[in-house]
C-alpha cells in the first residue's frame, strides 16, 4: 500500500506486518531501491507503481536548468530501479512508460516535463485500480458457493494499486457467497502468505485457514481443494508463468489431482519478448532468508550452504486459465494470448 500526499510518497513497510503497521517516506531513488529490494514494498503491480512514483519524487527538487543533466539523472534513476528486482516485468514496464513520456516532450521546460511525469505516474496508479476491478469481475465468474480455494504468497491490496488480483477474486467471492473457504500457504522463506495474505483476510473477515507449504498435497488428496488461484510476476507469450517460489509445486499437485489451477494477472505482467519460461531471469536472494525465520531466529547450522531462488516457472500446460482485465485466456495459450493482444492493438 502506498500513499501520495502533498507531493510526498509514503509506503506501508510490509516487512513489519502483521505485528506493526508503519508507513515510511520515500524521498530519494535510493530509498525506493532499498524499499523494493528489502520487500518493504512488494508485489509485481505495486512495485511498478511505486517505482514510477520514486522517479517523480527523486526529480521534483531537481534545480538545474540543464536538460542534459535532467535526462541523464532521469535515465540513471530508471536503470537503477530496474536492476533491483529482475523477475517482475511490471517494474520495467512502468519505468519505460515514464521514460517514454519524458523523451516525447523534450521541447518542454524541465518543470513541464516533471508535471507530465507526475501525470503519467498517477495514470499508472489509477489504471491499476481499474484493472484490478476488471480482473476480479472476470475471475469471480469461475467461483461458486462452497468452493474451497488455495492460494499462494500474496496477491491482494498489498501487492497492487487496487483490490488485488488472485486474492482480490477470493475476497470478492467471500462477500458474494456465504460458504467460501480459503487455504493460505505460509510461503516460505519470507512467509508472505502467513504474514500478509492472512493479515488481509482477517481484516476482511474471510473464512481462511493457514497451512504449511508442504500440507497442500495432503489437502488436495483429501478433496479439500476445489481450485488454486495465484498471481504472476511475468508471463511469456506461450503462457509460462513466473511467480513466487512454490507455485510450480502447487501446479504439479493440482494437475495430478485434476484441480483447476488459475493465474490472475494484468496484461502488464505479460512479456511477449520471451517465448519460454526458461528464459525468464530468476532472482536469487540472500541465503540467510532460508537459514533464519524473518532474519531473526536461526534454524540451520551456520556451516550449511543455502539456496534461495525467489521465483519458479510454471509451464503453460499445467495452467487452466489466465484471468486478465480483458477476460480469461484459455489454452492453447500462445495462440489465444496473441489474439488478446491483437485486440488491444499491440
Amino acid at each position: 500500500m502506498i500513499k501520495f500526499k502533498n507531493y510526498r510518497l509514503f509506503y506501508l513497510d510490509q516487512t513489519l506486518l502483521p505485528q506493526k503497521e508503519v508507513y515510511r517516506e520515500c524521498i530519494t531513488v535510493r530509498d525506493g531501491f532499498k524499499a523494493i529490494k528489502s520487500l518493504q514494498v512488494r508485489g509485481a503491480p505495486l512495485i511498478g507503481i511505486f517505482s514510477a512514483y520514486c522517479i517523480y519524487v527523486s526529480l521534483k527538487k531537481f534545480s538545474s536548468k540543464s536538460k542534459l543533466l535532467f535526462f541523464n539523472r532521469l535515465n540513471k534513476n530508471i536503470e537503477y530501479l530496474k536492476s533491483c528486482r529482475p523477475t517482475a516485468v511490471n517494474l520495467s514496464w512502468a519505468l519505460e512508460r515514464i521514460k517514454t513520456v519524458a523523451s516525447r516532450n523534450k521541447e518542454k521546460s524541465i518543470e513541464g516535463i516533471k508535471q507530465l511525469i507526475l501525470k503519467e505516474v498517477q495514470a499508472i496508479h489509477h489504471q491499476d485500480i481499474e484493472i484490478c476491478r476488471k480482473i476480479v469481475d472476470n475471475g469471480i465468474k469461475l467461483i461458486k458457493d462452497n468452493d474451497k480455494i488455495l492460494t499462494h504468497c500474496n496477491s491482494g491490496q498489498l501487492a497492487t494499486g487496487g483490490e488485488g488480483t488472485a486474492l482480490g477474486i477470493i475476497c470478492r467471492a467471500a462477500k458474494i457467497y456465504k460458504n467460501i473457504k480459503v487455504y493460505i500457504d505460509e510461503t516460505r522463506p519470507l512467509l508472505q502468505g502467513a504474514r500478509l495474505t492472512a493479515w488481509e483476510l482477517i481484516k476482511k473477515r474471510v473464512n481462511a485457514m493457514l497451512i504449511c507449504d508442504n500440507m497442500a498435497g495432503y489437502l488436495m488428496q483429501k478433496g479439500e481443494v476445489d481450485k488454486v488461484i495465484v498471481g504472476a510476476d511475468r508471463i511469456t507469450r506461450r503462457g509460462d508463468v513466473a511467480n513466487k517460489i512454490g507455485t510450480y509445486s502447487l501446479a504439479v499437485l493440482a494437475h495430478y489431482h485434476k484441480i483447476p489451477f488459475y493465474v490472475a494477472a494484468p496484461f502488464s505482467s505479460f512479456d511477449l519478448s520471451i517465448e519460454k519460461g526458461e528464459d525468464i531471469p530468476i532472482e536469487e536472494r540472500e541465503g540467510e532468508e532460508v537459514k533464519k525465520v524473518l532474519g531473526k531466529v536461526e534454524i540451520a547450522p551456520k556451516e550449511i550452504r543455502p539456496y534461495n531462488p525467489a521465483f519458479d516457472v510454471t509451464p503453460h500446460n499445467l495452467i487452466s486459465g489466465i484471468i486478465t482485465e480483458k477476460g480469461t485466456i484459455y489454452p492453447p495459450f500462445e495462440e489465444n494470448i496473441k489474439k488478446y493482444f491483437s485486440c488491444r492493438g499491440e
